[in-house]
C-alpha cells in the first residue's frame, strides 16, 4: 500500500510540474508578447513626435480592422485611410504632446498629415518613384522625407506651394485628382490643400502598410526641383504600359 502511494504521488509531481512548466511558458510567452507590444508602440509614438516636429500637421485616422475599415460607415472605400474626423483639418496639429495623448488613447489608430499648410506631397506609383528617386540622386539633388505603401505609391514630401497669408496662391488639390488632368501627368497626384496622406507608421488592409524611405527630419525641397523628374519616370511607366485606372487616395471622406 505504501508502495503505491509513492508511485501514486511521485506520478502526481510529475503532472504538477508539467503543469506548472506549462502555465510558466505561457506565462513567459505572453510577457514576451507584452514587451514586444510595448516596444511597437514606443516605436510608433517616436516616430509620429518625429514627423510633428518635422512640421507635419498630424490627426487621429481610421485603421483596418481585418479586410474592413474601423469606422462605422458600411463598404467604407478606402478603410484605414481616413481621419476620424470631419474636422481633420482644423484639428491637425505639430503639437507632440496633444499627438502623444491621441496615440496612447488610439493605439490602433493611424494617423494622418494635412497637407497644404507646411509641406504638400507627390504621390506617385512606386516603380515610377524609385526611378526617379535614383535619378534625383544621382543628379545630387536634394530629395526630402519620402514614404512607401506596400499597395504600390511613392510619397515625396516637400515644401507647400501657398501659404496661410497668402490665400490667392492655393492650389486646391482637387485640381490634380480629375480624370482629365492624368494625361497632362500620368500617375501622379499633388496633395495640397484640401488633402492628406497618411504617415508612418500606418497599416492599410491586408498587413500592409506605410513606411519611411527617406526619414521625416530631412529638410523639405521646392516641389518644382523633383516635378520633372517625377513626370518624366510616370510618363515611362504609362508607356510600359501600367494601370493607372486605380484611384489614388485618399478619396474625400
Amino acid at each position: 500500500m505504501g508502495t503505491d502511494f509513492g508511485r501514486d504521488n511521485g506520478a502526481d509531481s510529475r503532472t504538477s510540474r508539467s503543469t506548472w512548466g506549462s502555465w510558466g511558458w505561457m506565462r513567459r510567452r505572453q510577457k514576451a508578447a507584452a514587451s514586444t507590444d510595448a516596444d511597437a508602440a514606443r516605436e510608433r509614438l517616436r516616430l509620429l513626435q518625429e514627423a510633428a516636429a518635422a512640421g507635419f500637421p498630424l490627426a487621429p485616422a481610421a485603421h483596418p480592422a481585418d479586410y474592413r475599415c474601423s469606422c462605422d460607415r458600411i463598404g467604407c472605400p478606402t478603410p484605414g485611410r481616413h481621419p476620424v474626423s470631419f474636422a481633420w483639418q482644423t484639428q491637425s496639429t505639430t503639437d507632440r504632446a496633444q499627438v502623444e495623448s491621441w496615440a496612447r488613447a488610439q493605439p490602433q489608430a493611424n494617423f494622418i498629415t494635412a497637407t497644404g499648410t507646411t509641406h504638400d506631397v507627390l504621390d506617385v506609383p512606386a516603380d515610377a518613384g524609385r526611378s526617379a528617386l535614383e535619378r534625383l540622386l544621382s543628379e545630387g539633388v536634394d530629395v526630402g522625407p519620402v514614404a512607401e505603401t506596400s499597395d504600390g505609391r511613392l510619397l515625396f514630401f516637400t515644401a507647400t506651394r501657398g501659404t496661410p497669408e497668402d490665400e490667392d496662391e492655393w492650389w486646391p488639390c482637387e485640381l490634380d485628382c480629375h480624370p482629365e488632368t492624368m494625361d497632362e501627368h500620368p500617375g501622379l497626384r499633388w496633395h495640397c490643400r484640401g488633402s492628406y496622406v497618411l504617415v508612418p507608421p500606418a497599416r492599410l488592409p491586408g498587413d500592409g502598410s506605410v513606411r519611411w524611405v527617406r526619414g521625416p527630419e530631412r529638410p523639405l525641397p521646392d516641389p518644382l526641383t523633383l516635378l520633372e523628374a517625377l513626370t518624366d519616370a510616370c510618363a515611362r511607366h504609362a508607356d510600359e504600359g501600367a494601370d493607372h485606372a486605380s484611384v489614388a487616395w485618399p478619396l474625400r471622406h
